[in-house]
């Protein structure tokens, strides 16, 4: 079963987002960003993939199945930090170039 790694950190202003953050946005290629930036910087555009941001779901802390080896305690978030690489200038000129698309059609 592939798992999420819940990166600890939004990929562009570093913000803390911990397994259990509402904050946190991905896209299919799980690149981690917070609401903020997702929102106001980003316009719904992964700066990487050009795919589309949506919150990412919630880990539980504990396994409700007896039975079932799952949530954090089994499966721990990543403590791996990644920052992009991008410039400010080539973030806009990406996100500009796509932002008014649909996901579908990118």
């Amino acid at each position: 079963m592939a798992r999420l790694e819940l990166r600890p950190n939004c990929e562009l202003c570093d913000k803390d987002l911990p397994p259990q953050s509402s904050e946190a946005r991905i896209c299919t290629y799980e690149c981690t960003y917070c609401a903020e930036c997702a929102e106001r910087r980003l316009h719904n555009v992964c700066i990487n993939c050009g795919g589309n941001l949506t919150p990412r779901p919630i880990r539980p802390q504990r396994s409700w199945r007896v039975e079932e080896n799952l949530g954090l305690g089994f499966h721990p978030a990543s403590a791996k930090r990644v920052n992009t690489s991008y410039s400010e200038d080539g973030i806009a000129q990406h996100v500009a170039r796509i932002k008014d698309l649909p996901p579908e059609q990118r």
